[in-house]
């Protein structure tokens, strides 16, 4: 049994079951806590047990495309064009190196698209309604059995689209002092979510990162984390 069996072993066994992905949003406000690093390294580990991973790039820095390869200047159609509605998701996707792992890029136009989108009725359905289309007539072999979405590290509409598209979070946290006050606002914003937009939203887990077993610190936070979030969490 591999790390991924043991972390999802519910999920593995329903993917690819009804046509429908199962969708993750890796997310946190706080920044340098590991989000795209977990993205890359999970979405590769589910792509080298079998499963087809599409990694969506949310953050205007691009940092998810950069690490898997994708050159700014091919990033010609990215998830911004997604979102303001000028292209579909697929037309985005472009392949990685790790076989069954593709990305849909993006690009620092993202940073804008809160002022652009203004007060539109669906804006905060953009990424939802986009996923919906993902695996519509494609051959079996060709669709994605995950998704797994970047976030920027701000609780912004970005942000929000992707809680209100995911059926969970998993949340990168830093073993770092102020590390549960990020996570208390994290978990009122997936709240807030879960009552207005996605009602089927749920906490899958907390990841810790830059775990170090010799610095007391990390241990003290491990230990919180597991009185405040219970079984909700992987450790190191």
């Amino acid at each position: 049994m591999t790390v991924i069996d043991q972390i999802f072993p519910d999920d593995i066994a329903d993917a690819g079951v009804t046509g429908h992905p199962r969708i993750l949003a890796l997310a946190n406000q706080k920044g340098g806590v590991g989000k795209t690093t977990t993205a890359i390294n999970l979405g590769t580990a589910l792509a080298a047990i079998g499963e087809r991973v599409l990694i969506v790039d949310l953050d205007p820095q691009g940092n998810a495309s950069t690490g898997l390869g994708i050159d700014r200047r091919n990033r010609n159609c990215s998830t911004y064009d997604v979102l303001i509605g000028e292209a579909p998701l697929r037309d985005a996707v472009v392949p990685t190196a790790v076989p069954r792992l593709h990305i849909a890029s993006s690009t620092m136009d993202l940073s804008g698209l809160e002022l652009e989108l203004g007060s539109t009725r669906d804006r905060a359905f953009r990424l939802r309604d986009a996923i919906a289309g993902l695996n519509n007539n494609v051959s079996p072999d060709s669709d994605y059995t995950y998704v797994l979405i970047d976030c920027p590290p701000s609780l912004n509409l970005l942000t929000v689209n992707a809680m209100a598209a995911s059926d969970a979070i998993l949340v990168p946290l830093q073993c770092e002092f102020f590390a549960l006050e990020g996570l208390s606002q994290l978990l009122q914003t997936v709240e807030q979510v879960r009552s207005t937009l996605n009602p089927g939203l749920s906490i899958h887990g907390i990841v810790l990162t830059m775990f170090d077993a010799r610095n007391n610190l990390s241990n003290q936070v491990v230990a919180d984390v597991r009185q405040f979030m219970g079984k909700k969490f992987t450790t190191p």
